[in-house]
């Protein structure tokens, strides 16, 4: 039984030891992003209306403001540094109503294991949306 025990409690151990990491990591890449989003301030660049896509491939509208960060765009900034990953499952009527989507927590490489496009970086993706609004 004492190993048991002893294998439960190392097993927390390292559950807050990865949430520890996990929020470093987020306090890392939010300065990011403020830095992002004053940058886009200071340039007069106003957020636009996000949509998010659907798990089937369909684009709804979404309740957020902000600005894309990748090509696929299904993550975005949002103007008080809300992160938001855009893929969302399908509810009945999402294409007449739209969805909520919620803030989620940053973190410095953005939809690891993700297809490409959509994720890399985080440093990265805010450089390459910076010069894209920038352009636009």
């Amino acid at each position: 039984m004492a190993n048991a025990e002893q294998r439960r409690a190392d097993a927390a151990k390292r559950a807050a030891m990865a949430a520890a990491d996990a929020r470093a990591e987020a306090a890392s890449a939010q300065r990011l992003i403020d830095a992002f989003v004053a940058e886009l301030g200071s340039r007069g660049i106003p957020p636009e209306p996000l949509h998010a896509r659907m798990l089937d491939g369909t684009r709804v509208k979404c309740d957020r403001v902000g600005w894309y960060l990748n090509a696929a765009r299904t993550i975005a900034i949002g103007p008080g540094g809300e992160y938001f990953q855009l893929t969302v499952p399908g509810r009945p009527f999402a294409r007449v109503r739209g969805v909520c989507v919620p803030a989620g927590q940053p973190s410095l490489v953005v939809a690891r294991g993700g297809r490409d496009g959509e994720g890399g970086d985080l440093a990265g993706l805010l450089a390459r949306a910076l010069a894209a609004y920038s352009e636009s």
